[in-house]
């Protein structure tokens, strides 16, 4: 074994060589990404015929392959491929099963189970079935047994004659019902012995009616940004009826409220129609989004909401509900205002369930809302030109004099020391007003790294002291140049968007002792959350008098990390050929935010990129802002370029971007009139 582990290893070390030599292109980073593997484990299969004939099955996330130690007298392990089982014939007694299981770099985790084969009967059968507190109508089946080996659940549904799930004595394993009610379930106990023991009972399997959490918490925002309807995070309209029942109580219709841990929501009961009447009209022209929570057991699999208005009457929009889990609903107010509906007299809300009158839903957190139209001191982005920081157990903070304009214009940076205090020494900013993760989980961070392999640490912080303190995820990204600027990507799937994040912490090579050197110096910069345009979902696209324009994959991921990016390829057609990009809803600009930042990879230097905006009014009608052009400095390559729209009418509704390659030069659609686009973000 030792011979194909070397080889195995010398296979993997000629393939990252030849990968890393075939061409600049090509980005091994992700193999520093690739986790241990988890939740190892191996269920066994035993034959009842006094054999002592064991099947193994090891499984675990992130393996590739395994080692199966058998505990036994047999000296070598045998390897086994993931989704794969290993046959092994037992003496009786008890054995310490060692499964080992690696990732595609040979790095392994371990664990050990126990197996007992026995030729006698199990004996002293206890069997523990019970309704899952979380998920409806799932149940979770633990068997413990002298003499067993694992045990077959028969779940007692009509037709299903063959046991549903199995598991290793000990073990729990779970089996969902598609239907509520009592069944003969029966529960079989199995070791190596012919003979059998069994379990058999009537359970009642239970549905969840009614939610056992919380919806998510709404994000923080500014009163002229939202008019609440009803909820707990902002200040609610007055004189709102939340049961005005329009006749409906005689169909078996009712209201509610349901309070969960002091979380009041409404719940309405059989819902043909309710819903929620203003006291007065409600002028929603203002607003982009009506955001709603609804809850379901699943009786209620389709949800109408209307806006009714005074003036010209009322428009539905369907959504489909997810049971057993709360659906975050928000729809944009255009798709009630294209179907002719006017918003500025708003002053009723309808519910209707499908089916109609058979369910039951509970709702809460009923408002309007807008983008934000106030941008908070110290907010995202934090770009360092002034701004308080404090360092922590040897980590030294201060802003200075940008020492490399190359690649990143700023003037002023964030400087990161660490010295010789304690491992995790590191810097800490604190906002001026808490950090809101509801547009997105992707944080780009620039850093100007002494050496590759620098790895940077980075979580958020409540303002509570430590050991007290709620964080996020701790997500650590290394560096992958040395002396430049580079963009680095934190992906903070996961975050708890409930907790207000007082504090942004960031530490370099946590768990190695810095010494204050050059070597433990980075420079940070332009701390931005998800730009306006990534291409990672499809926006509207359109290419326009001999412009093409599509989503491809990225042809180029060295220094563009991005899945995703858009083409535009112009050919034989007007020389003003471009793009059109449409938003579903206008994009946010005010006179305060007027640069933007573009990614272009370019075959050519020199090569001319118009942008400009333009409201939804089609060509010769079309009111747009200010076309600004910049050149490409490099070729083959990914940069970042600069459009200044200062002077741009933020009262517009800006709902196309368009974007022209060298305007007044026909293109011939070839490799020279090719380019890609991607994160255009507003700063």
């Amino acid at each position: 074994m030792k011979t194909f582990f070397n080889i195995r290893s010398l296979l993997l070390a000629t393939l990252l060589v030849a990968l890393s030599c075939t061409d600049n292109l090509r980005d091994l980073s992700f193999l520093d990404t690739i986790a241990l593997p988890s939740n190892v484990n191996a269920t066994y299969n035993i034959t009842q015929d006094n054999t002592g004939l064991v099947t193994i099955t090891p499984s675990a996330d992130g393996a590739s392959y395994f080692n199966i130690y058998f505990g036994d007298n047999t000296a070598n392990p045998t390897k086994v491929d993931q989704g794969k089982s290993v046959n092994h014939t037992y003496a009786e007694g008890t054995y310490s099963v060692k499964i080992e299981a690696f990732n595609i770099k040979d790095q392994k985790t371990e664990a050990t189970q126990q197996l007992i084969v026995s030729f006698k009967a199990p004996q002293n059968l206890v069997v523990t079935i019970q309704n899952d507190l979380a998920v409806s109508k799932k149940v979770n089946i633990t068997a413990n047994a002298d003499f067993a080996t694992m045990f077959d659940f028969y779940s007692g549904e009509t037709g299903k004659t063959a046991p549903v799930v199995s598991g290793n004595i000990g073990s729990t394993v779970s089996y969902t019902y598609t239907t509520a009610g009592t069944y003969p379930v029966r529960l079989v106990a199995k070791g190596a012995a012919i003979a059998t023991t069994e379990y058999t009972a009537d359970f009642t399997v239970t549905e969840i009616l009614q939610p056992i959490a919380s919806a998510t918490k709404p994000p923080s925002r500014s009163a002229t940004d939202v008019i609440s309807v009803y909820g707990s995070e902002y200040t609610n309209i007055t004189g709102v009826d939340t049961f005005p029942d329009w006749n409906q109580g005689g169909q078996g219709s009712s209201w509610g409220t349901f309070s969960l841990n002091g979380d009041d929501m409404l719940q309405y009961t059989k819902l043909s129609y309710q819903g929620i009447q203003f006291q007065a009209a409600e002028d929603l022209t203002a607003m982009e989004f009506i955001h709603l929570d609804v809850w379901t057991s699943g009786d209620v699999t389709r949800l109408e909401t209307s806006l009714i208005s005074v003036s010209s009457g009322e428009k539905p929009v369907w959504t489909n509900l997810t049971a057993g889990q709360w659906t975050s609903i928000d729809i944009p107010i255009t798709d009630f205002t294209s179907q002719g509906l006017t918003v500025a007299d708003i002053h009723q809300l309808k519910l209707v369930g499908d089916p109609w009158g058979a369910g039951t839903v509970f709702v809460d957190n009923i408002y309007f809302y807008r983008a934000p139209t106030v941008t908070a001191p110290n907010a995202l982005p934090l770009t360092f030109e002034d701004l308080g920081l404090s360092g922590f157990d040897g980590g030294t903070t201060s802003i200075v004099a940008n020492p490399d304009t190359n690649g990143n214009a700023s003037s002023m940076v964030m400087q990161m020391v660490k010295g010789s205090g304690q491992p995790w020494a590191g810097s800490k900013i604190t906002l001026d007003q808490p950090f809101s993760f509801a547009g997105g989980t992707q944080l780009k961070v620039k850093v100007w790294s002494p050496r590759v392999g620098l790895n940077l640490l980075l979580k958020y912080e409540d303002s509570q002291a430590w050991p007290n303190t709620l964080a996020s995820n701790e997500v650590t990204v290394a560096t992958t140049v040395a002396n430049a600027w580079q963009e680095l990507t934190f992906d903070m799937t996961g975050v708890d968007p409930n907790v207000s994040y007082n504090n942004l912490v960031l530490i370099m090579d946590n768990g190695t002792q810095g010494d204050g050197t050059a070597n433990y110096t980075i420079y940070v910069d332009d701390i931005t959350s998800s730009p306006l345009l990534d291409f990672e979902p499809k926006q509207t696209l359109s290419g326009f008098d001999g412009g093409t324009t599509s989503i491809v994959a990225n042809p180029d991921t060295n220094g563009n990390p991005s899945a995703m990016v858009l083409q535009m390829v112009k050919g034989a057609g007007q020389p003003w050929a471009g793009s059109k990009i449409t938003v579903p809803r206008p994009f946010t600009l005010t006179s305060a935010t007027t640069t933007l930042k573009v990614k272009v990879w370019s075959p050519r230097a020199g090569l001319n990129l118009l942008l400009k905006f333009e409201d939804a009014n089609p060509w010769p009608n079309t009111a747009a802002s200010a076309e600004v052009t910049v050149a490409t400095t490099k070729v083959n390559q990914w940069e970042e370029l600069t459009f200044n729209m200062t002077g741009i009418d933020p009262n517009i509704s800006y709902d196309n971007l368009v974007l022209i390659m060298d305007n007044g030069t026909q293109g011939d659609g070839s490799a020279n009139y090719t380019i890609y686009v991607d994160d255009i973000s507003q700063n």
